[in-house]
């Protein structure tokens, strides 16, 4: 069972939630923002708010309180708008609205969740900088439980928040440190061997083309009922999706039969490293021709963190055509040369060591994705 699941089994809930207008139960305090353009903003400690949250750090502050903060214009994200709750002194610019619940009506943790779950799109004007006028904001429509109910669900959601945050930051001095490791666990362009090493190996690494090492696009025989693995569906080296299908419905792309301990290097926009080191016995997954599939004579483990390293995906990327979507066939991915360590021993170490970052970084990123989709499902709103 979840946490959100958790905590929200203690909140009753009997009373039917009444629909408001927004302008209903919030104060507006855009009167003390200060325009972007102003020269009275100087370098400090403030945090100072755009329409996409924090911009930078400043002298002295506009407003001093609990506060919502909602885009007016120039936000990044239409899809998930973004709604800022600040606490304590801030400065806002002129491209943000400044929202405070009234007193004894709405509470202002509840409100930034709730506002959180307008369908924005349908209210906003202009084009490439679409803006959110004051006039129809405070219309917008909002349902609201009573006050005691608003207050219990604001304090939840704000320590779902704060699990959230936590995750985050984990996630990213992971990602972080995987990128270090990676710098300097494998040789730079040039160099025979790494500048870190583990303890007991010295020589030099040996310098071979992929083709020499693997097969690149083993045939296989597409299984009657298997599942499809798309481009959409791995993300780092995690297989998040697939879809259940048979040979006859199936896309003419899905042609990949994975056999345990294969390699699939997305082909196309490489430098996403979205790419799958497939470990399951199943024998019924098919990837789409957009992976090129590695079958590897070298300790996979290893390899997979080798197509990794930012110095291999910039390799690729000077073979790959294509500007918007740079793309390298099999053939020319098969040429490449890596650098692989003369003792094997060396190689499951590496390769062990990646392997568990990444399997951190997955569970972290699927707490992350847990909390949040649990958060943003619920149907009270």
């Amino acid at each position: 069972m979840s946490f959100l699941k958790c905590i929200f089994e203690s909140i009753t809930l009997e009373d039917a939630w009444e629909q408001r207008k927004l302008g209903d139960v919030v104060e507006r305090f855009d009167n003390l923002r200060i325009p972007v353009t102003s020269s009275k903003r100087k370098r400090g400690i403030t945090p100072y708010y755009g329409a996409n949250g924090i911009q930078d750090y400043v002298q002295g502050y506009t407003h001093d309180g609990e506060f919502v903060l909602v885009a007016e214009d120039g936000a990044n994200d239409l899809q998930n708008y973004p709604i800022h709750y600040v606490n304590g002194k801030v400065w806002v610019n002129n491209h943000a609205h400044v929202l405070q619940g009234k007193k004894d009506i709405a509470d202002n943790l509840f409100l930034v969740n709730a506002i959180k779950r307008i369908k924005f799109e349908t209210y906003l004007v202009g084009g490439s900088r679409a803006k959110l006028n004051a006039d129809v904001m405070m219309k917008l429509p909002i349902k609201m439980p009573k006050l005691n109910e608003q207050q219990k669900l604001g304090k939840y959601f704000s320590r779902i928040d704060t699990l959230i945050a936590l995750h985050q930051r984990k996630l990213n001095k992971l990602k972080k440190l995987k990128s270090a490791y990676l710098t300097e666990m494998f040789p730079d362009e040039g160099e025979h061997k790494p500048k870190r090493r583990f303890a007991g190996f010295t020589d030099d690494w040996e310098q071979r083309k992929l083709e020499d090492i693997s097969i690149i696009n083993p045939k296989s025989v597409i299984p009657e009922h298997f599942k499809y693995v798309d481009l959409e569906s791995v993300v780092g080296t995690d297989l998040i999706s697939f879809i259940e299908t048979d040979k006859n419905s199936a896309p003419s792309r899905a042609q990949r039969v994975a056999r345990t301990g294969d390699i699939f290097y997305q082909t196309v926009r490489p430098y996403q490293k979205n790419n799958y080191l497939f470990t399951l016995k199943d024998k019924d997954y098919v990837f789409s021709t957009g992976y090129a599939q590695i079958r590897s004579d070298v300790d996979n483990a290893f390899l997979m963190s080798y197509l990794q390293n930012e110095n291999f995906v910039q390799t690729v990327l000077r073979h790959s055509t294509g500007t918007s979507y740079p793309a390298i066939s099999p053939s020319d991915l098969a040429k490449i040369s890596v650098f692989i360590p003369k003792k094997q021993k060396e190689q499951l170490k590496i390769g062990k060591a990646f392997s568990n970052i990444d399997n951190l970084i997955t569970l972290h990123q699927r707490e992350l994705n847990s909390e949040g989709n649990d958060k943003n499902g619920k149907k009270h709103y």
